[in-house]
């Protein structure tokens, strides 16, 4: 996955990327891990050398963060190295063990991810983002509200569609919404995502995967500055994922939500997104993100909301 040079965010950066996958008590060539993961691990980063900042970003509600590969090679591909734990295979409505867990991942760091990494890509333990979707989402704006406590300091949290229960009322624990306006007290810049069709049922027999009352827009509406939403037109809530997602699961993201004319828009633009939002929070360059926001950068989906808290 490389190109020569990126037009924009939104197109392949001008690394080339390596995606590796490391389960749990893994062994390296040379001998068992000193301090292996406390989850499965998808991670991806720049073949080349230097020193890289970070983004954890977690899985979507019964999904697998190999769902996420060429979304997480996107952002990869324009310097960052990003580290994807696969949170569970199966899950309840509660998320409290999801947080202990991205806890627990995010506690690793700084311990044990040298021994993944090749000794010329450096991870930069200063500049951390923190990014989820759907469930993941939750997951991640409940971690940064400090439900329980890191040892490493995120500067960058991003929400992809993300949702807090079945309805207004319904929050699955532990809740994280209070529909207090600009309540959520984060210490970092925040970024929301939503999807229009995210809110609307494939068909009757389902719910809608990110319903009103618990979705972006109740996200965006307590977050405080800076922080910005984007809400993007005709496309739906697993529309960032994978061409091909195999398996049951794989299969059920088309049958249960509906879904944009593809998937390649919409994950060039949360990739894009995502790296312009880093770029500005991790590395003080909000060019491409104020480029975004004021239509100089064209965007590959319409975009139906675009807010900065400023």
């Amino acid at each position: 996955m490389t190109s020569a040079s990126a037009k924009n965010v939104f197109d392949v950066g001008k690394y080339e990327t390596v995606l590796r996958t490391v389960e749990t008590g893994c062994c390296t060539t040379q001998s068992k891990l000193p301090v292996p993961p406390p989850k499965p691990l998808l991670i991806a980063m720049p073949s080349e050398a230097g020193e890289f900042p970070l983004l954890v970003f977690l899985h979507g509600y019964l999904l697998y963060n190999s769902f996420y590969s060429q979304l997480i090679q996107h952002i990869a591909s324009h310097g960052f190295i990003v580290i994807a734990p696969q949170l569970y295979t199966l899950a309840g409505p509660d998320a409290t063990d999801d947080i202990k867990s991205t806890v627990a991942t995010a506690n690793w760091l700084s311990e044990g991810l040298h021994y993944l990494l090749p000794p010329h890509v450096q991870p930069n333990l200063r500049k951390l983002g923190l990014a989820g979707h759907s469930r993941g989402g939750k997951t991640a704006f409940a971690v940064a509200l400090e439900k329980a406590a890191t040892s490493l300091n995120f500067s960058a949290l991003i929400g992809i569609d993300p949702v807090d229960g079945m309805d207004k009322g319904k929050q699955t624990p532990p809740p994280v919404l209070t529909y207090v306006p600009r309540s959520f007290h984060l210490d970092m810049a925040a970024m929301v995502i939503g999807t229009e069709l995210g809110e609307m049922k494939k068909n009757p027999l389902f719910p809608a995967p990110a319903p009103k009352g618990v979705n972006h827009e109740d996200f965006f509406n307590e977050c405080q500055k800076p922080a910005c939403h984007f809400l993007v037109k005709d496309y739906g809530h697993v529309d960032m994922l994978d061409d091909d997602t195999k398996g049951i699961r794989g299969k059920a993201t088309y049958c249960l939500c509906k879904n944009g004319k593809s998937r390649k828009p919409m994950r060039r633009f949360v990739g894009g997104i995502v790296v312009a939002f880093m770029k500005a929070y991790l590395l003080a360059d909000s060019s491409d993100l104020m480029a975004v926001r004021d239509g100089h950068e064209t965007a590959p989906v319409e975009l139906k909301t675009i807010e900065f808290l400023v």
